[in-house]
């Protein structure tokens, strides 16, 4: 997980804490007052549950962590669980361990396999003896966070691809495709798409001779054009014309320099070329995927300025 989807994370969990602990420190004082009477335990859970936001399962531990009530969930009592030795389940380390409130990590559940996490609280006596433990479990999809989509921010990123095709490289070499014997015209054919007919992320397949291509007025769906379909001009009569979008990352000026780039990668080096590349208008990142399957993410702008002896590893001094 990188830095800033990590950042993004840790804030969500932050005000889930705020938006738990004190629910659950009231639902722990309820319990305590009837403790360990079960019938009258899950009556209290019945009774809560609806206070607690989005909570699927609460139910209460005794001090070692055995379930000593049913779990209560919004189709009344679930009688199966009763009895469950929870001691060894991470989500309970923490309050195990002395902590009066946890918010467990994201996990897989285990029989509903979805993305959850859990809550713990400690029930104490009037002493401050700890009594047992009230457990709540949340699916993911279902909490109350107004969660505004993670942005992927706009820097470099180097991945590393198949240790076994890398060992390999230099037994290799580039075989000539039929979209590098019509290099030119696909790449006139793609940035015209780009520019004038609607298509805002664009992927080319060199060595496989083919592009997968996104439209503004369709962007949920992905559109595959094979050899055949890239070397005629006539395609771009089945797209409606669209103006280039104001709020495009990179200026339109500016795609067919990427693209030609591609080609500059694609013919650099019989050992080392470049077998796919991507652009997208709106965040203006390039994708680039090697023979010696390393891929690329960058700013199209920081993409420009490096030239073929930055990508063969023998310099970075000027952009092609």
């Amino acid at each position: 997980m990188g830095q800033a989807l990590r950042a993004a994370v840790t804030r969500q969990r932050i005000l889930l804490r705020g938006l738990l602990s004190a629910h659950m420190e009231r639902l722990a004082r309820r319990c305590e007052e009837v403790w360990p009477d079960r019938d009258a335990l899950e009556r209290r859970l019945l009774e809560d549950l609806p206070t607690l936001p989005s909570c699927k399962y609460l139910y209460v531990l005794d001090e070692h962590a055995h379930q000593i009530t049913a779990n209560a969930s919004n189709l009344g009592l679930l009688p199966d669980q009763f009895g469950r030795d929870r001691s060894q389940r991470p989500y309970l380390a923490e309050a195990l361990a002395g902590e009066p409130f946890s918010l467990s990590d994201a996990y897989i559940s285990r029989n509903a396999r979805r993305p959850c996490l859990t809550a713990v609280q400690h029930v104490v006596d009037d002493d401050g003896n700890i009594r047992g433990y009230l457990g709540a479990d949340f699916d993911l999809r279902e909490l109350p966070l107004t969660r505004e989509i993670y942005q992927q921010p706009e820097q470099w990123l180097q991945v590393k691809g198949d240790p076994a095709i890398r060992s390999g490289l230099f037994y290799q070499q580039r075989i000539e495709s039929p979209m590098d014997q019509r290099i030119d015209e696909v790449l006139d054919l793609v940035i015209a798409l780009i520019s004038s007919h609607g298509v805002f992320h664009g992927k080319l397949h060199f060595s496989s001779s083919r592009a997968t291509l996104w439209f503004i007025d369709d962007p949920l769906r992905y559109r595959i054009l094979d050899i055949e379909d890239l070397s005629d001009p006539g395609i771009v009569l089945a797209y409606p014309s669209r103006h280039y979008p104001k709020d495009a990352v990179i200026p339109v000026a500016r795609v067919g320099e990427v693209f030609q780039t591609f080609r500059a990668l694609r013919f650099m080096d019989e050992t080392i070329y470049l077998r796919a590349g991507s652009l997208n208008i709106f965040n203006g990142m390039v994708g680039l995927n090697f023979s010696c399957d390393g891929s690329h993410y960058m700013p199209w702008g920081q993409f420009l300025d490096k030239n073929l002896g930055f990508w063969l590893g023998t310099s970075d001094l000027v952009s092609m």
